[in-house]
Parts: structure tokens; sequence; C-alpha cells
């Protein structure tokens, strides 16, 4: 009678696990960062603006949370990390990025229907990463030009 207990235990553990914490469907949009991301560009986690990650924003989630989005039209479905906030739009709830998009197949339309589970929790925060190194300027010294006995007279 124990090992069947302890059996069902294991079972429905394995299945909670498994089990998505958050999930919800809703309307998707990419963004193409392209040539107007200034080099040093980063999102509101600190993280490098890039359109080749595979990462999400999200006006919610944690920054670190992983989730699978798929695109309900053909099924395709990516895991993403999401680190900015968006979309200001408020029929949207997800904007992913161009490499994010070209998996899901929504590149002609642009914005397409998708569900958003969470597979993934953030372990720790994730710390800004600095990009671009100031640099520091070193105060020049100007040396005091002497002043003729004329000039003085003027000031």
């Amino acid at each position: 009678m124990n090992w069947i207990v302890r059996c069902l235990f294991v079972i429905i553990s394995y299945i909670l696990a498994n089990v998505p914490v958050y999930a919800e469907t809703c309307i998707a949009s990419y963004y193409n960062i392209g040539e107007k991301s200034q080099p040093g560009n980063i999102t509101a986690s600190g993280i490098p603006l890039n359109d080749n990650y595979l990462t999400a924003a999200h006006k919610t989630l944690a920054f670190g949370t992983r989730v699978r989005v798929t695109n309900l039209k053909n099924g395709n479905s990516v895991k993403v990390l999401i680190t900015d906030r968006g979309p200001y739009k408020k029929d949207r709830c997800i904007d992913v990025s161009l490499k994010t998009a070209k998996e899901l197949g929504m590149i002609k339309a642009g914005i397409v229907p998708v569900s958003v589970e969470v597979i993934g929790e953030p372990e720790h925060k994730i710390e800004k990463i600095k990009i671009v190194k100031k640099k520091k300027f070193k105060k020049k010294k100007f040396k005091k030009k002497k002043r003729s006995k004329k000039s003085k007279l003027f000031f």
C-alpha cells in the first residue's frame, strides 16, 4: 500500500511540474531594430538589444522568465526569454524579436494570435551588462600666458 501512495505522489508531482504556471492567448507583434539601433542600446533588463536573440517584451512577466510562444495559425513554437517591457498597444500582450518572429512564421502577417506559456521562472535577477565603456577625459591643464604690460591696462 505504501508503494502505491509513493507512485501516485511521483505521478501527480510530475504532472503538476509540467503544467504551465501562467498561460494566455493574445495577439503578438514583433520588433525589427534594423539600422535604427545605436551600438550599446540595451533593453529594460540590461541585456543588449539585438534582433538575433530569441527574446521578447512582456508587460508584467519578470525579466529572465522563459516562455513558450506558439503561433496559433501554423502551430510553430519557440522558447524565448523575457528581457524588455512592452508592447504598448492595448490589444497586444507580447512583442518578439525578429529572429523569434522568423521562427514563428509571422513576418508577412506582422501580428498573429499566439499562446504564451511560462516554462521557467527566473532563478536570479538579471544583472545589467555594461556594453559601452565611458571614456574618461583627462582635464587638460592650460598654462597661463603672461600678459604684456599693454594688455593689463585694458582689463
